[in-house]
């Protein structure tokens, strides 16, 4: 799972809140803070907040949800093909090349 760090800004615009009420939120819920060399505290965000930070990037960008379904369904077709290597013929000289169909 990779990590987000985002300010107390930035999360409060993702979450529609104060950056007071973040940084509360932030300690109640005892995540990681921390000082970038810019100066400003960054946390890293719960699942929760991942789960926000990822429905508002999803909203910002249709083509990005059309991509990922279809990754998913590559990934579908490529699970029920499991076992099946489809392999093409190669000319006589390539012999080293041919590549048959096995099931």
């Amino acid at each position: 799972m990779p990590q987000i760090w985002m300010t107390y800004g930035e999360i409060a615009a993702l979450l529609g809140c104060t950056a007071e009420a973040v940084h509360t939120q932030a300690v109640v819920r005892s995540l990681d803070r921390k000082k970038s060399r810019d100066g400003l505290t960054r946390v890293k965000l719960d699942s929760g907040w991942t789960a926000h930070f990822v429905a508002a990037i999803r909203d910002a960008d249709p083509a990005l949800d059309e991509a990922i379904r279809d990754l998913h369904i590559i990934r579908s077709e490529m699970a029920r093909d499991a076992g099946q290597i489809f392999r093409r013929q190669a000319a006589p000289h390539q012999a080293e090349f041919a590549i048959k169909r096995s099931r």
